[in-house]
C-alpha cells in the first residue's frame, strides 16, 4: 500500500506507524498503521476509494484538539487535514473555510476584512472541520450561528452541499457526526463590523481564556458536556476533585473541568480519571456527566 499511497499523495505525505501523540494537544496516543495527509479534495477522494476497495479503516484527524487516542493506537488510516486542506477566503460579508483551518486563522482573516461574528470562536484550539463536526461553542456562541452551508463528501467520494438548516445542529452534535459524511469546509455568513471592536472582543475573549484556562498543560479542552442546569466544572470542584490526579492525569488546580497531562499521561491514566470524576460526582450530586472527549484507537 505505500507506494500507491505515495503515487496519489506524494512521498512526504504518508507516513507508517506514526505516533499519535505528535498529533494531538493532550500529547498522548500510540502509533497510526498509516497517516495520510491529502492535499486536495480530489486527492481525498482518491484515497477514499483506494481505503475502500482494500477494506482499511480509517478516521478524519483536524487538529487533535478534542481527542483522547488510545496507548495501542489506531488500526488503519488516519486522514489528516489539518496541515494542507487550510484554505480561507474572505468575498464580502462571507467566508469560505476549508476543513483543516484553524479557527484562530479564520478570525484573524475576518477581523482583516472588518467582519464580526467569528470572534466567540477565536480561542477554539480546533480546526474548522472539527468545529463544524461537533457544533463547537464558547462564550454562549456556537458555531450554528454563523454558518450559511456546509460542503461535505460522503465515504464513495460524491461531494454536497447543505444549508445551516439541513445540518441538524444541536448542542455538541450535528448531522455530520451521526453520519459517515466527510467535511470538505463551510461558508460563514457574517456581518460587517468596526476593527477596532472586533479586535477588543478577541483579546477580551482571549484574556479570558488564558486566565481561566490551564494552557499552559496539554489537554482536550473541556472534558465533559455542560450537563443541564449545571456547569461541570463547579459540580467536578464541589466534590472535592480539584487537583485529584491518577499517574499522569490531573484534574486541573486551575478550572476543574479539564483534565490535563501533567508530562507522563497515559490513555489510560486520563480514561481511568474521567471514569472517576463522573462515579464520583454521581454518587455526590446525581448529575451524569458525559464526556465531551471523543476516545479514539486502541485501549
Amino acid at each position: 500500500m505505500q507506494e500507491i499511497f505515495e503515487q496519489v499523495l506524494g512521498k512526504e505525505n504518508v507516513l507508517r506507524n506514526e505516533p499519535m501523540s505528535h498529533h494531538t494537544t493532550f500529547k498522548i496516543g500510540g502509533t497510526a498503521d498509516w497517516f495520510l495527509t491529502p492535499r486536495t479534495e480530489e486527492q481525498l477522494s482518491e484515497v477514499l476509494k483506494l481505503l475502500h476497495k482494500n477494506n482499511l479503516s480509517f478516521f478524519v484527524l483536524g487538529n487533535g484538539s478534542n481527542l483522547l487516542v488510545g496507548d495501542k493506537g489506531i488500526r488503519g488510516v488516519v486522514l489528516c487535514l489539518c496541515k494542507k486542506m487550510e484554505r480561507i477566503e474572505a468575498c464580502g460579508d462571507e467566508i469560505y473555510a476549508e476543513a483543516g483551518a484553524i479557527l484562530s486563522r479564520v478570525s484573524n482573516v475576518a477581523l482583516a476584512a472588518g467582519l464580526e461574528g467569528t470572534e466567540f470562536s477565536s480561542g477554539i484550539p480546533g480546526t474548522v472541520g472539527g468545529a463544524v463536526y461537533m457544533n463547537a461553542g464558547a462564550y454562549e456562541h456556537e458555531m450554528k450561528e454563523i454558518i450559511k452551508s456546509v460542503r461535505y463528501m460522503d465515504m464513495t467520494g460524491k461531494i454536497f452541499e447543505s444549508d445551516c438548516e439541513e445540518c441538524s445542529f444541536g448542542y455538541r452534535t450535528s448531522k455530520f457526526s451521526k453520519g459517515d459524511y466527510i467535511i470538505l469546509g463551510c461558508t460563514l455568513k457574517l456581518r460587517k463590523g468596526n476593527s477596532e471592536e472586533i479586535r477588543t472582543r478577541i483579546a477580551d475573549y482571549t484574556q479570558r481564556r488564558v486566565s481561566k484556562q490551564p494552557l499552559e498543560k496539554p489537554s482536550a479542552g473541556s472534558t465533559f458536556k455542560r450537563p443541564e442546569g449545571h456547569f461541570a466544572g463547579g459540580l467536578i470542584e464541589k466534590a472535592g476533585l480539584k487537583g485529584y490526579s491518577i499517574g499522569g492525569a490531573q484534574v486541573s488546580e486551575k478550572h476543574a473541568g479539564f483534565v490535563i497531562n501533567t508530562g507522563t499521561a497515559t490513555a489510560k491514566d486520563v480514561l481511568d480519571l474521567i471514569e472517576f470524576i463522573k462515579k464520583t460526582v454521581f454518587e455526590k450530586f446525581g448529575v451524569e456527566l458525559e464526556p465531551e472527549v471523543k476516545l479514539i484507537g486502541e485501549f
